[in-house]
């Protein structure tokens, strides 16, 4: 017979918690499931956090006591295996990873189930590494040369003595398989989506009059290809509303033309509205999965996105939205425009029934059964053959 959950010792590791982004909601959601839990990160900047998270002890790395590491702590990366091999999690029966950083190398006892939850394996060890050479300088470059080369054999290592692998979309299995060669289920990320179903459209932004614009929203990185958006809506005169901040943003404005309004950081009460008065959402990255277009979805807005990543997880084409097949301008404004001449004909009640299926209760339901699953095995393991 198992244990009841709220039995058993549970130690969360985590990456780095320093914001409340999609991998902090997913720690958030397992603090929900495992209130009796213990947070383990490299480094923590308490105050960034939600309240759910701060209620729980967590606990740093030597990570956190090293100059500067909260705000740089990526500075750190080749520090940060020898570091997760330092925790003493032998006081716990069930260990959680949630691998995007380095999380997963933590050392547990041969009968303690480790599931490590995976947003995608360190793309800068891997798909993205050529990328991230081209960003730095000569020396930066050298030194990541020799660190990564490493980094990469401990990543595959660390990855063997997993015991099962939860990614957070295809994709992202995809990865893992070619990466770590290993399997892997799928568990989509929890979405709030309830608080996205009545928007309250007197908080909208009065630079944002509803169904008049399309919309981008998130970090502005490069990744995230929001340049593409502002190239296509300057270059067809149609009217962009960009909310965020990030690095990237001066470049980002100095390309805009007079249809592409920026609103900066906006504050989370103004999202619902926001969604809710837009044509529709824009995704022109490729994300790992991508939270911003299901909450979009949940307030009755359909996506246009590049088809990559995690939209094929969450974009129906067709019924919930749009791909576009290059990340170029040109195909994001023939998407547009295909967009247009559709017409008005899509469901918010369809859209909202489909965001739904990315809510925290499928998350908590389907979490708690790998859970149940990962003790059996465990449990079966520990009976003498």
């Amino acid at each position: 017979m198992q244990p009841s959950l709220s039995d058993l010792r549970v130690a969360i590791v985590h990456y780095w918690l320093t914001t409340m982004r999609g991998g902090e909601k997913v720690i958030e959601a397992l603090c929900e499931i495992f209130p009796q839990a213990d947070i383990f990160t490299h480094v923590v900047s308490p105050d960034a956090l939600s309240p759910t998270i701060r209620a729980h002890a967590i606990r740093t790395t030597f990570i956190q006591k090293l100059p500067g590491s909260v705000r740089h702590y990526q500075r750190y990366l080749p520090l940060m295996p020898l570091a997760l091999e330092q925790l003493d999690l032998r006081a716990y029966d069930l260990v959680i990873s949630s691998e995007s950083g380095p999380a997963k190398g933590v050392v547990t006892r041969t009968e303690t189930p480790h599931i490590c939850y995976c947003h995608s394996p360190m793309r800068y060890l891997w798909d993205a590494y050529p990328d991230y050479l081209a960003a730095v300088d000569p020396v930066t470059r050298f030194c990541m040369r020799l660190a990564f080369h490493r980094l990469r054999q401990w990543d595959y290592l660390s990855a063997q003595h997993i015991d099962s692998i939860i990614a957070n979309s295809h994709t992202v299995r995809q990865r893992v398989r070619r990466w770590w060669g290993r399997e892997a289920s799928v568990i989509h990320p929890p979405v709030d989506v309830e608080r996205f179903l009545t928007p309250d459209m007197s908080l909208a932004p009065p630079q944002a009059p509803a169904g008049s614009y399309y919309l981008c929203l998130g970090e502005l990185v490069c990744y995230k290809r929001v340049d593409l958006a502002v190239a296509a809506c300057t270059r067809a005169g149609k009217t962009l509303v960009v909310a965020g901040d990030g690095p990237e943003r001066a470049r980002l404005e100095s390309m805009a033309g007079p249809t592409v309004r920026f609103l900066g950081r906006v504050d989370d009460a103004v999202l619902p509205a926001l969604y809710a008065g837009c044509k529709a959402f824009l995704l022109p990255g490729q994300e790992d999965f991508g939270i911003t277009p299901v909450e979009a979805m949940a307030a009755g807005r359909p996506v246009i996105a590049y088809k990559a990543g995690g939209a094929l997880d969450t974009v129906k084409d067709g019924e919930t939205g749009r791909f576009f097949t290059r990340q170029t301008p040109e195909s994001l404004i023939e998407a547009l425009e295909a967009f247009e001449a559709e017409g008005e004909h899509w469901s918010a009640e369809s859209l909202r029934a489909h965001a739904a299926t990315f809510s925290r209760r499928h998350f908590r339901e389907a979490m708690i059964a790998a859970v149940h699953e990962a003790l059996a095995d465990a449990a079966r393991r520990s009976v003498p053959s």
